[in-house]
């Protein structure tokens, strides 16, 4: 496992142990890590629906969707190919996810590598349920999409 550095930026309503599994799928770069909260009512609790290219979360107290990071640019039928979106799911059968995304950073500043990270509010299983690279500039608008 990789430990946090101390140039990396943790939310503080990250869950901890949410924040050391996006921590370990890193590359080493500096991360920033933040939560997701719904835009609509405050929750922080989801159902999400992943592929390789992108995520999309529903929130479980009001409904609310958004995407995040640039998953809506690749969030159609032309983009998926053999990789339609599915819903995530726990171990345990649940559906049910706090959620949090890290931002690697290059050298420049710019996000280089997305991780949607999610723990299960039934049982407490975190893992890193999708990722994807950014081979674009300028990346300042993917950090507030989460």
């Amino acid at each position: 496992m990789r430990p946090m550095r101390a140039d990396d930026q943790v939310g503080e309503d990250v869950p901890p142990e949410l924040a050391t599994v996006l921590r370990r799928g890193d590359d080493s770069r500096p991360v920033l890590i933040a939560a997701c909260v719904c835009a609509e009512c405050g929750g922080r609790v989801f159902s999400v629906l992943v592929n390789a290219s992108g995520a999309e979360r529903e929130c479980a107290g009001c409904g609310g969707r958004a995407f995040l990071a640039d998953s809506e640019e690749y969030w159609s039928e032309e983009c998926w190919e053999d990789d339609e979106p599915g819903a995530a799911c726990c171990p345990c059968g649940s559906e049910e996810f706090e959620a949090a995304v890290a931002f690697s950073l290059g050298a420049d500043g710019e996000v280089r590598w997305v991780a949607v990270g999610l723990r299960c509010t039934r049982d407490g299983f975190c893992g890193i349920y999708a990722d994807w690279k950014i081979d674009y500039g300028p990346t300042g608008h993917l950090l507030t999409s989460v």
